[in-house]
């Protein structure tokens, strides 16, 4: 449990930022609220009678404060592109493991380039992803390897009831967009491509009772980059159930609404992955409620898992390098079931 170690969150008034504070004082943490709104802050402040300490990413002194006496932060404050390399400058400043939830594909790319020599360096653990689109899938992966050391290809495929996106989800698609000038990327032949076709429309087989489902295809999230940063795995292909891409794809889709006492909505989620390698196959799935409040428990427990030693390495590292994927998402069977088929 956290024994009472401060850790700050930046963003702490978003969506996932409020799943992510409730998590951190269940654990035992006490958070520290912080990001650029001031009246947000001021107001969750009041709510939850927690310390604020507004920050802003162009104000590395304001980032210092936040962070002072704090054990670990935790990014919740999208787009990343703007935010994660600001906040992760004041946590090597302050000499602090830095974790984030960014599923922004180049955000993420960003921070295994530039900060992977300088955290290692600097013995610091910087874990980027580390959430429902990237670590999660990640786990998923390294568990259902096993004892591989590399394979042919994984698949991750998205089976979601539905997907009502938020504010920061919309923006930090956007920026994405932009950044690929409207393309979209697949892992492929051991490098990340862009594409500007049509991505194709196939059948996927998820396991019962969610049966087979109309997907996407290359529907590219953060695992493209998580994934490959330390598998040896020269295709990896991510797919999403085509009602969910529909809703997130939409504009006038609604925001999430809480349907039970823990904020949670009522979408479910059945993640399923296959790696393969020459003619066999493995495949581990993960079930749960809701993919932003889910978010919370698996950046808790890392910080968990840091601030413990119960890590494999330091400097910039995926959630399956860093942690025993298997056990990891054991840890989590309150929020998430997992299934390994080898």
């Amino acid at each position: 449990m956290g024994s009472g170690q401060t850790v700050a969150v930046f963003g702490a008034y978003g969506h996932t930022g409020r799943f992510v504070v409730a998590e951190l004082r269940e654990r035992g943490f006490l958070p520290v609220l912080s990001g650029r709104d001031a009246d947000k802050l001021k107001a969750l402040a009041y709510e939850t009678e927690l310390d604020a300490r507004p920050a802003s990413v162009d104000d590395p002194a304001s980032l210092d404060r936040a962070m002072a006496d704090a054990a670990a932060v935790i990014n919740c404050a999208g787009p990343f592109a703007t935010t994660a390399t600001p906040v992760i400058e004041a946590a090597l400043r302050a000499g602090i493991p830095y974790v984030d939830v960014a599923a922004e594909i180049e955000a993420n790319a960003d921070t295994f380039t530039h900060f992977t020599d300088r955290a290692r360096s600097a013995g610091v653990v910087i874990v980027p992803a580390m959430a429902f689109y990237g670590g999660l899938g990640d786990l998923l992966v390294t568990a259902a390897m096993g004892d591989w050391t590399a394979a042919d290809e994984a698949h991750i495929a998205y089976g979601l009831s539905s997907w009502h996106p938020t504010a920061g989800t919309r923006t930090a698609g956007a920026v994405s967009r932009q950044r690929r000038r409207g393309g979209r990327v697949v892992y492929t032949n051991g490098r990340l491509e862009h594409r500007h076709d049509s991505p194709p429309t196939l059948e996927w087989p998820f396991p019962d009772p969610m049966g087979p489902r109309a997907v996407i295809g290359e529907f590219t999230m953060a695992d493209v980059v998580t994934i490959p940063s330390h598998l040896s795995i020269p295709e990896v292909r991510t797919y999403m159930t085509v009602e969910a891409a529909r809703d997130v794809a939409a504009p006038d889709t609604p925001t999430p609404a809480a349907v039970d006492a823990r904020g949670r909505s009522a979408q479910t989620f059945l993640v399923d992955v296959v790696v393969r390698s020459g003619g066999t196959e493995r495949r581990a799935a993960a079930r749960g409620q809701d993919i932003y409040a889910v978010t919370a428990p698996l950046v808790v427990e890392a910080v968990d898992r840091i601030l413990t030693g119960r890590t494999r390495t330091v400097g910039a590292a995926s959630a399956g390098k860093i942690f025993d994927a298997p056990d990891f998402i054991r840890a989590l069977s309150p929020h998430i079931s997992l299934e390994l088929r080898p």
